[in-house]
């Protein structure tokens, strides 16, 4: 895994999910909102302490850990 100094993983916080810069903001809760369609201005204004970089993090950690293992996958009938 590449480096990510935006990116916090702290055992003692928000149960050792990955998070935002030691806030207690998880890299999932902001691509989840990604997912759903809400743009970077939304996210930010949902989450004022969030700057434009942290999301672009966000995203890159995501395509990262893609690349460190498999996910399953339905299989097309």
């Amino acid at each position: 895994m590449l480096n990510f100094p935006r990116i916090t993983i702290n055992s003692g916080q928000m149960s050792g999910v990955p998070c935002i810069r030691g806030l207690r903001i998880p890299v999932a809760t902001v691509l989840r909102m990604l997912a759903a369609g809400m743009t970077e201005r939304q996210i930010l204004e949902e989450y004022p302490d969030l700057e434009t970089e942290d999301i672009r993090e966000c995203l890159r950690y995501a395509a990262a850990a893609t690349l460190e293992r498999e996910l399953p996958l339905p299989q097309n009938a």
